[in-house]
């Protein structure tokens, strides 16, 4: 499998890679020595896509070679496009959409059988979410994405995955659970949950967020360490969910809230739904309510109609609120999307200028919360060794994201992947920092 996307695209590639196992199929790491190659694509933007492009280029490339027998081209790309894939890549064997994952051996067995009828399958988007059970995971032992939801009902002008991934619809709350308490008892320390919009989880099933009462729930199931959330959107902050938040225990104090701008007349052209005041008082608050808070979040720029004006409204927010974690996206015109019908669309130099200032800005607010956490004792979870350096192990503070953020270079012996280790920070190396175990077996209890 090539998997391309984000987590919660990883998430159904490993369902799928589940069922295959399940059917007696076994993974193969290597293209060149596989029978059938999933190619599991992105669709969000034009760069993704053409990532995706690439890869089942060079794997039709393969099977033109006789290295492969078929390729298979599923997610949200394939969701998107759908039959104009088999138009610009004919020699694909397979397309299956989103919500027809769980069709996956059914088009290998047309790839056995030489079937040509029909080579693609979709479904409609479902009122019940997919079950992601029985996963043949590919990442880490101890570290799993958890997908509470799907679909997203926000409608922001620039964003396609409503178009994509249809209408929001909870998973129902035994099945989170569930799975849950399977990937626990697999090994996994550090749960990871995600969706297209985290806080607004529950809405559609009692009309009212419900986010409080899952983590409340996922907390009392042993064997997590951590509990991450990513994506929440900044509506919904109930005050039971920042008690939640507040109590800590597995639930660690990150939070990722995707923000997109901060001037209101972007926000509203954007179809964000928050304002600015309703932004900075969610900040302060939850900053004084949660101790050690880091937060991330990301930020487009190039939006169209931007002005100078606006992005440095944009720029000053940053630097007052200091975010530990920030990403930035140039603005990317969608085909179908309403804020490619818009006027005023910015010249690319421009876009690249404004990220690549916001950037900067932002890399030296980053290196000085990095250089800030020098002398501190900090847990670090161990993700691998070193490739190059012995006795170097790579892993991550509950600061940083897997995959996302930076990492902790851990010096030691007698360590493994999945060990929680109590470290001293002892040098910041730009976003990346330096650790030390307190003790040579200073694993902490997981």
């Amino acid at each position: 499998m090539i998997a391309l996307g984000c987590p919660k695209n990883l998430v159904d590639g490993e369902r799928i890679l589940g069922l295959l196992r399940d059917a007696g199929w076994e993974l193969e790491p290597n293209p060149e020595r596989a029978d059938v190659v999933v190619v599991n694509t992105c669709g969000f933007l034009r760069s993704a896509r053409e990532e995706s492009f690439e890869a089942i280029e060079e794997m039709l490339k393969l099977k033109k070679r006789g290295k492969i027998r078929g390729v298979i081209v599923a997610g949200c790309l394939a969701e998107r496009d759908r039959d104009a894939l088999l138009d610009r890549f004919p020699e694909v064997d397979q397309v299956i959409g989103v919500f027809s994952r769980d069709e996956i051996t059914r088009a290998i067995a047309r790839i056995e059988s030489g079937i040509q009828e029909q080579r693609t399958i979709f479904q409609p988007a479902s009122v019940v979410p997919l079950d992601d059970r029985r996963r043949l995971r590919v990442t880490p032992r101890h570290l799993a994405y958890l997908k509470i939801s799907e679909g997203c009902d926000r409608l922001c002008t620039f964003c396609t995955i409503p178009h994509i991934r249809g209408r929001h619809v909870s998973k129902p709350m035994e099945l989170i659970l569930a799975e849950a308490r399977e990937l626990a008892a697999d090994g996994v320390k550090e749960l990871v949950i995600v969706a297209q919009d985290t806080t607004y989880y529950g809405m559609d099933l009692v009309g009212r967020p419900l986010l409080a009462e899952l983590l409340s729930q996922l907390r009392e199931i042993p064997g997590f360490t951590w509990i991450r959330l990513m994506y929440l959107y900044p509506m919904y902050f109930t005050d039971e969910l920042i008690g939640v938040l507040r109590e800590g225990g597995p639930i660690i104090p990150y939070l990722d809230l995707p923000l997109q701008h901060i001037n209101d007349t972007i926000l509203r052209r954007m179809k964000r739904r928050v304002t600015r005041a309703e932004t900075e008082a969610l900040l302060a608050r939850l900053r004084e309510s949660i101790p050690q808070l880091v937060l991330r979040t990301t930020m487009i720029v190039g939006f169209p109609g931007e002005t100078e004006a606006q992005f440095q409204e944009l720029v000053e927010f940053v630097r007052k609120q200091r975010f530990e974690r920030l990403g930035v996206f140039e603005y990317s015109r969608e085909p179908g999307t309403p804020a490619a019908r818009l006027k005023d669309h910015l010249p690319r130099r421009v876009i690249r200028a404004r990220r690549e200032y916001l950037m900067e800005v932002q890399q030296e607010i980053a290196f000085e919360w990095a250089r800030s956490q020098v002398g501190r004792k900090m847990t670090v979870l161990l993700d691998q060794r070193h490739p190059d350096q012995k006795d170097v192990w790579l892993g991550r503070t509950y600061a940083d994201a897997p995959e996302i953020d930076g990492a902790v270079y851990v010096t030691g012996r007698n360590l493994s992947p999945g060990q929680f280790v109590e470290c001293e920070i002892v040098a910041a190396e730009g976003y990346d920092l330096v650790a030390a175990p307190l003790a040579e077996d200073a694993a902490v209890a997981s």
